[in-house]
């Protein structure tokens, strides 16, 4: 019997950033990814719900630990610095639970991990470890260090430029095409290469394609629409080349995304709406940092859709005594509730921490989690004048229209926490 109580075998995940459940059905169904196809007819694709905030730097965790931000300790991208309201971006040392190959690697087994975000800087591991995005640094993104020049020769990137791709869809188109190239050449080389026992390959392109181009993808007139499904293909010949190798290796096979997505009609700002409201206050007229929120401050939120109860004692200019943050925390909940843009509400649903989060780490989630109706973009962005603005972005993240596939069908209602412990019984 292996470690885990099955016999002893491998495992293979390929991760696809941001594709929903739904995508994957009409995709299949219209003929445009074969091999996703061929999965599909052999066991059906599960909808899956990821948790909350329903972000990459957040699911990813969720996934690699098998446990929800309480457990792991992941919230957000950003997060306060200690006794501050500074924002600073969070890092692999910030999950502080063991991951899947963390696992496997105490009792000798080897992983293979290429571009899972929230594993920047990479830490030392019995195997290959090549961190996704945020990583800003190449070099500290990879280990074993040999592995980088190599990674280098092979052209390898970590992510498109988010920046220009943005506002320039011809250099997107581009970039998506050229990472995703040096993401197959990275797992054929380390395929081929080092010794696992634990392989995953994670696509983050997918995630960007929705954001920035999500109307071509779904508008067969959009002028864009003929590369959205060029680069589907590409992704769907190299998740037919993943499997057929773990099919040849003997190794189990996994597929699974860490949200859902749909399409974007405005933006809406939880601070400003804060403000208005009376909930939030800024010293001197400026309202573009929390660095200077004022004493007088009740709430505040940070990116995407994570608010906090500026308690006494827990922030430095805290003024919500413990006893008064319930009051609080209804008197936002009836108010956004009630929020609308046009005559359509805004919010469908607002979780309270502890329905959410549970394990040692879930005291410094957020008070509450807003979770928008499609097509309302909640964002924390400071300095805006208006709660609802357009944007340039097309595409919109959802928490309960992930997708997941194994040969043996999942639990009913399964959830990306689940998945740790799926994978772990192979061994």
């Amino acid at each position: 019997m292996g470690l885990f109580g099955k016999k002893n075998r491998r495992a293979v995940v390929v991760g696809l950033d941001g594709v929903p459940h739904s995508l994957v059905e009409k995709l299949t169904t219209d003929g445009a990814t074969p091999h996703l196809a061929e999965l599909g007819q052999a066991s059906p694709f599960a909808r899956m719900t990821v948790t909350l905030p329903e972000i990459s730097a957040v699911s990813w965790p969720s996934f690699a630990t098998g446990l929800n931000p309480g457990g792991h300790g992941v919230f957000g991208f950003t997060e306060l610095k200690a006794g501050t309201y500074d924002v600073r971006f969070t890092s692999s040392a910030d999950v502080k639970a063991p991951t899947i190959w963390d696992r496997l690697g105490r009792v000798r087994k080897r992983a293979v991990v290429i571009n899972q975000p929230s594993t920047y800087p990479a830490d030392a591991i019995n195997g290959s470890l090549v961190a996704g995005f945020v990583a800003v640094d190449f070099d500290r993104a990879i280990m074993p260090p040999p592995l980088r020049a190599k990674l280098r020769a092979l052209g390898y990137e970590i992510d498109v430029d988010t920046v220009k791709c943005r506002e320039d869809h011809d250099l997107l188109q581009k970039q998506l095409l050229s990472t995703l190239a040096g993401r197959r050449k990275a797992a054929e080389h380390l395929w081929e290469n080092e010794e696992w026992d634990y392989f995953e390959v994670v696509v983050t392109g997918t995630d960007r394609l929705h954001h920035y181009l999500w109307d071509a993808l779904a508008e067969e007139t959009h002028p864009r629409h003929a590369f959205c499904l060029e680069y589907y293909a590409e992704v769907d010949r190299f998740v037919g080349e993943m499997f057929a190798r773990a099919r040849d290796a003997g190794a189990a096979f996994y597929l699974l995304s860490d949200h859902g997505f749909c399409g974007v009609e405005r933006e809406a700002y939880l601070n400003t709406w804060l403000e208005q409201e009376g909930f939030l206050a800024f010293d001197g007229g400026k309202n573009d940092s929390l660095a200077a929120l004022a004493a007088g401050t009740r709430a505040f939120a940070l990116d995407p859709n994570r608010i906090y109860v500026n308690v006494a004692g827990k922030y430095p200019r805290g003024t919500v005594r413990p006893g008064d943050v319930a009051a609080v925390l209804a008197e936002i909940k009836q108010g956004l509730l009630a929020l609308s843009h046009n005559g359509r509400p805004v919010v469908r649903k607002i979780f309270h921490r502890d329905e959410i989060y549970d394990g040692p780490y879930a005291a410094n989630g957020p008070d509450l989690v807003v979770v928008a109706h499609p097509g309302f973009d909640l964002k924390a962005h400071l300095g805006k004048a208006e709660v609802f603005a357009e944007t340039n972005l097309t595409g919109m993240h959802t928490y309960d229209d992930a997708v997941f596939w194994s040969a043996e069908p999942p639990p009913a209602d399964v959830e990306i926490t689940d998945l740790a412990d799926l994978v772990l019984a192979n061994y």
